[in-house]
């Protein structure tokens, strides 16, 4: 497992209204993608710059595909990351203003404190 894979998922997708409408629309698919095209990038440098073996485990890939983000908080990737991302992709989908912000609250609130471990 990496969590810096994991954390670069959520930062790249973010940053990128096209990456996250792509997420949105075909989970699976866009995951493969992402993976094939950015997970070994490195960040911040020009693409021709890769490293050549990162890959997401069986566990994140199928938290990202079903964008799960209780699973993904509980495998270590960033609340704000985890929050950020989900807000861009899920908040048009409420009608009341916060109200996604307050389900993402609710659903991890059985999380006691030390959080999982969210160090890279």
């Amino acid at each position: 497992m990496s969590k810096y894979l994991l954390n670069k998922f959520l930062f790249t997708v973010d940053r990128d209204a096209d990456l996250l409408e792509r997420y949105r629309a075909d989970p699976a698919e866009f995951v493969n993608y992402w993976e094939k095209t950015y997970a070994n990038r490195i960040l911040n440098c020009l693409e021709s710059e890769r490293s050549t073996w990162q890959k997401l485990d069986d566990k994140e890939r199928e938290a990202l595909v079903n964008r799960d983000y209780v699973a993904l908080f509980g495998l270590g990737a960033h609340p704000f990351l985890t929050l950020t991302l989900f807000i861009g992709m899920f908040e048009r989908d409420y009608p009341e203003p916060l109200s996604f912000q307050l389900e993402y609250a609710a659903r991890l609130k059985h999380f006691n404190l030390p959080y999982p471990d969210i160090e890279t």
